[in-house]
């Protein structure tokens, strides 16, 4: 009896077959026999048996199951595209049912190229199973003599069905006569494998999406394999970073105005915040003032108004004062600042003296005990806690001061949280800033004062590493970061303050988005000075002089702003109060 072609060829392939169990080898024989005999109906029930017997055995193997498992199973739909991408465990970019076909096609056609255009097990990513069955089959069966060892490594060996000899003839005639360059076939769709791969080993979805465009792109048919990998990798490293295209919703940014550069939070200081555009996440701002000057207390100031009057989360990162210090120095600016009076409903003047020494006003100072300067006296063998209790009934001050800290102790919406880094590492640091970002979500944050890490004391250019360090959180976390920095105890005269009286590199200035230079004005000079209230202006005002020591004036230079202008600015500071008023535009007295 003559044997059609496929026959002949399934026969071929059930010679290929390795077989230990001896029921299978009957089995295999019985197969051959009903192919000889033509009895195809009887041949096919058994081969789906034996299919089965298979498949349950293999279960046993975990790295053949997952062979298995790739793919989705196709059914009898002549693998129309349709029915690929409803089956498909790839997104549609990643797809191209055409692309393996004639691959398949060209192998069936010519299988000694298997020694040439073969995927190795891992980057065998068909998307489907009949496609992968016939591979294998080609790796074993047709191309088995030319297929190297390194090509079949962990394959195993296809299912053999009607279903999969009949697609074999259909690959076959699609490409059969047909002119196609093999390489650039096999090229393209090792570029597919290659993107599949990585899609499928990439557990975040932005970043999924991001590989699967990555066939979309412009020149994307004139890549290399070498080339789509490099692109995975640019994709996967730089996701984390902003991506936008400056030239669209160009008419919204114009109109609404609601972006970073116009709604940043004001400042307590009206010529800063229109200078700076206000306090701006993805920024960071530097104030540098000499030692022993007042940077903490300014940092307070600050802290105290994004805190209680814009509501926000703060860190404090302090290698400077002490938390004690810094809670006694922001309890003095939350009584004192009319603006945070205003929030606390309590008018009162309280110094950080009276409130470090416990003094307090009587109501009526006939009736009790005070000293030279109108304090209640605590008694010699009266108790803390006695003294408390006898105040709460003779001092109206001390009552208004207990209200304003218990305000203060329920503002936990609006925290701010302090830290204590005496000596640290910039990676310990980044970590602080990292760690209160992601637990507290806190987008502002203030370091006093900025130094070299302790592995490079005395090593100045390395602030420089320190502030591209806390530039680049800034940036990545769209947070702010505000940090003060240390001048330098010159002669040069607080209005002429440049870069070069910082004590530490100069270089720093190129990472910074603003700096601030602050140097108090010698009260002996305050003559040779005058401010205006607008920095145009032809109308001037002399610097008041005042006989308290508390009550003092800074010089505010604007050496760096992105955001505009850059100003010389005066300041009248009441150090027991804590209390900064901005004046106006600062300038010397012309001389006549």
């Amino acid at each position: 009896m003559e044997i059609s072609g496929g026959i002949n060829q399934l026969l071929e392939s059930l010679n290929q077959i390795h077989i230990t169990n001896e029921a299978d080898k009957g089995l295999i024989e019985e197969i051959k026999e009903d192919l000889r005999n033509n009895e195809i109906a009887d041949a096919m029930k058994k081969l789906q048996v034996f299919n089965s017997r298979r498949e349950n055995d293999e279960d046993v193997d975990e790295e053949e199951s997952e062979v298995e498992e790739k793919p989705k199973k196709q059914g009898k739909s002549k693998n129309k595209e349709s029915d690929i991408s409803e089956e498909s465990t790839y997104p549609k970019e990643l797809q191209n049912d055409k692309l393996e076909r004639t691959y398949l096609g060209l192998l069936l056609n010519n299988p000694k190229s298997i020694s040439m255009y073969y995927f190795v097990y891992d980057e065998c990513l068909f998307d489907n199973e009949n496609f992968i069955n016939i591979y294998k089959g080609v790796l074993f069966t047709e191309g088995a003599k030319y297929s190297s060892e390194q090509a079949k490594r962990n394959f195993n060996f296809g299912k053999v069905t009607k279903e999969i000899m009949d697609l074999k003839e259909e690959l076959k005639y699609e490409t059969d006569g047909e002119s196609y360059d093999f390489e650039k076939v096999y090229i393209e769709l090792k570029k597919l494998f290659t993107l599949r791969k990585k899609y499928k080993s990439m557990p975040i979805k932005n970043i999924q999406d991001k590989i699967a465009e990555i066939r979309n792109y412009t020149l994307y048919d004139s890549m290399s394999v070498e080339e789509v990998e490099a692109a995975i990798n640019q994709v996967t490293v730089t996701e984390k970073f902003k991506h936008a295209v400056l030239n669209t919703d160009t008419t919204d940014f114009l109109l609404k105005g609601q972006n970073s550069l116009t709604t940043g939070l004001d400042f307590p200081f009206p010529i800063l915040s229109s200078v700076f555009k206000g306090i701006r996440k993805g920024e960071t701002m530097a104030f540098a003032m000499p030692s022993n000057s007042g940077k903490s207390r300014f940092t307070i100031n600050l802290i105290a108004n994004i805190a209680f009057v814009h509501k926000k989360k703060v860190l404090v990162i302090s290698n400077e004062m002490s938390e004690e210090k810094m809670k006694l120095c922001l309890i003095t600016t939350i009584l004192n600042n009319p603006e945070i009076q205003k929030l606390h409903g309590q008018d009162i003047k309280k110094s950080e003296g009276e409130l470090l020494e416990f003094k307090f006003r009587p109501d009526n100072p006939k009736e009790v005990k005070v000293d030279e300067n109108g304090f209640v006296i605590q008694e010699e063998k009266e108790t803390r806690e006695q003294f408390i209790k006898r105040l709460s009934k003779i001092s109206t001050e001390f009552n208004k001061t207990v209200k304003v800290t218990e305000w203060l102790n329920e503002q936990s919406n609006n925290c701010i949280y302090f830290i204590n880094i005496t000596d640290h590492t910039n990676d310990e640091l980044k970590k602080v800033i990292t760690n209160y970002y992601y637990k507290e979500k806190i987008e502002y944050m203030f370091y006093d004062t900025m130094k070299t890490d302790t592995q490079n004391i005395g090593k100045s250019e390395e602030i420089k590493k320190t502030a591209t360090i806390i530039s680049n959180l800034a940036q990545n976390l769209n947070i702010f970061i505000g940090y003060t920095m240390q001048l330098t105890e010159t002669t040069t005269l607080p209005v002429n303050l440049t870069i070069n009286d910082l004590s530490e590199s100069r270089t720093v200035k190129e990472v910074l988005d603003t700096l601030c230079l602050v140097k108090q004005i010698d009260n002996r000079t305050l003559k040779d000075y005058e401010y205006s209230l607008e920095e145009v202006s032809d109308k001037f005002y002399p610097l008041k002089e005042y006989k308290d020591p508390d009550e003092r004036y800074y010089a505010c230079v604007v050496d760096k702003n992105r955001a505009g202008s850059k100003p010389k600015v005066v300041f009248n500071l009441n150090l027991a109060y804590n209390r900064w008023t901005e004046l106006g535009y600062l300038r010397l007295k012309e001389q006549k």
